[in-house]
């Protein structure tokens, strides 16, 4: 196809409408508690040769593409994820990144060559493929559900860091070739190994770097922290390390540092991270052909989604919490929360774009799967979570506090908004006693707006606006979220917001 002036308008005029129905599809997909991956993967298959005959075959280009939108998704991920949140389980979240996926892989293929009858090499890219959590999925999904830190934390550890190792092993089983047990797990520990200290490197000297230039406009900040994401994945790649490992803990760094405009850095990563799920997608909607998909496919996949599910996904998160065990209820929400969404999807590709002998009956296969897996899991993740007492109680939130930088006096303003459930209601704004340097600055109440004193009261559906030294950010909101909880006595009753 040429590209010219008019093609160039239809291109425009078909992707603005694909990105404006599902931008509006999230708020539907919200509702019914789903990632919205199926309603673009639906939107992909409306537009494909089945539906509006849009024609799209090229694997080695859905890889490609796959894997550009994957860097994006996890360097959002990293970037809103902060350390303090994931630090305390972090040996878990790596445990399951790596020890986890070599138990659920192994599971699978015994599972898949025996009882489905596949043959090996597929019955291993079944489960290489299967096996890592989507870290769109888990960090769209799971931060509405309310759970302890040490819960979301190590899910979000395990998907940002799963992708590494399963790419490395996908790919060196379709390349061909014999490979030695030992060969395998030494080239995998080799490229994790240079993937995390290229994302290290790439953090912190580009923290550093940021944190001393005065660049003239906020908006190139968060363009330059977004590229130094890619480049700890491209540079990492170029020596042979793990793209993926590397652009997450680069991320990781950067999302925790103290840069300039660190909120809209984060506002523009999340939107760049939405337009890559959209466009990754419908991307993958589009290469699948549905009139191909036969009743032997869908039972393979629902067999080998029940296996993954009650038997490898257990098991490998049983023997990865040697690391740092935890109690049976939580392990269980762990073995049901393990989310899959383009990640499969997408490593299927890989094979495929190989040409690996049946590897069309494996796309087919995992795309099934993670459709009813989705359908299946998702919805259901806060009943689970409740039928395992792991639930916090602070559903619905308490407290909404959203922040935005004042980088010339190096301090954050905090809005405030104080919830009907909310013990704050009542409290004198003396009565909060704030760190040292941190104040209320005003108060907006039915939509008028007043200077506090220390007498003030305040009352459900108030917006409090608190300017705090960044310093002293953290200690100030979690001042805060405890008089909400437990009201003007919060200090001597040692009543702390839920973890």
């Amino acid at each position: 196809m040429t590209l010219d002036v008019h093609t160039l308008d239809q291109v425009l005029l078909v992707g603005a409408a694909v990105l404006l129905l599902s931008i509006l599809a999230v708020r539907v997909s919200v509702g019914f508690g789903l990632p919205t991956l199926l309603v673009y993967l639906l939107i992909g298959v409306v537009l494909g040769e089945s539906g509006l005959g849009l024609e799209f075959d090229n694997a080695e280009v859905a890889h490609a593409l796959g894997f550009a939108a994957l860097i994006l998704i996890l360097a959002e991920g990293g970037l809103t994820t902060p350390w303090h949140e994931i630090r305390p389980v972090m040996r878990l979240g790596v445990s399951l990144a790596t020890v986890g996926v070599a138990v659920s892989v192994c599971v699978m293929a015994v599972f898949s060559h025996f009882v489905l009858g596949l043959s090996w090499e597929i019955s291993v890219l079944l489960g290489a493929v299967t096996t890592p959590t989507d870290a769109a999925a888990v960090f769209s999904v799971l931060r509405r559900v309310p759970l302890p830190r040490r819960l979301t934390g190590a899910l979000e550890a395990e998907s940002g860091l799963n992708d590494a190792p399963t790419v490395v092993l996908v790919t060196l089983i379709s390349a061909g070739g014999r490979h030695e047990p030992l060969g395998f797990v030494g080239e995998i520990a080799w490229e994790l190994g240079v993937g995390t200290v290229g994302g290290l490197l790439v953090g912190f000297v580009g923290a550093w770097m940021l944190r001393r230039s005065a660049l003239p406009s906020s908006g190139l900040y968060p363009l330059a922290v977004m590229s130094l994401t890619v480049l700890a994945y491209a540079g990492t790649a170029a020596i042979h390390g793990s793209g993926f490992a590397a652009v997450y803990v680069a991320a990781l760094v950067l999302g925790n540092a103290d840069l300039p405009h660190r909120q809209a850095t984060r506002s523009f990563s999340e939107g760049v991270a939405w337009l890559a799920q959209i466009g990754l997608f419908v991307m993958l909607g589009l290469l699948l052909t549905p009139s191909r998909i036969d009743v032997a496919a869908i039972v393979t996949a629902v067999i080998a989604g029940v296996a993954l599910t009650v038997l490898a996904r257990p098991i490998s998160v049983l023997v990865a919490s040697v690391a740092q065990p935890m109690k049976v209820p939580e392990l269980a929400f762990l073995s049901w929360a393990g989310l899959r969404g383009a990640v499969p999807i997408v490593l299927a590709t890989i094979p495929l774009a190989k040409g690996v002998e049946d590897s069309q009956q494996l796309f087919d296969i995992v795309f099934v799967l993670v459709v009813i897996d989705t359908l299946v899991t998702a919805p259901t993740l806060p009943w689970v979570a409740k039928v395992l007492k792991v639930a916090r109680r602070s559903e619905p939130r308490d407290l909404e506090v959203e922040a935005a930088p004042l980088e010339r006096i190096a301090a954050d303003l905090l809005q405030v908004t104080i919830s009907p459930k909310s013990l704050m209601h009542g409290v004198e704004v003396g009565e909060l006693r704030l760190p040292a340097g941190s104040s209320v600055a005003l108060v907006v109440r039915d939509g008028k707006t007043l200077v506090p004193e220390r007498r003030t009261v305040l009352r459900r559906g108030d917006d409090v606006l608190v300017v705090t030294p960044r310093k002293n950010r953290e200690a100030t909101e979690q001042r805060l979220r405890a008089v909400s909880v437990g009201g003007r006595l919060a200090q001597w009753l040692g009543k702390r917001p839920p973890s």
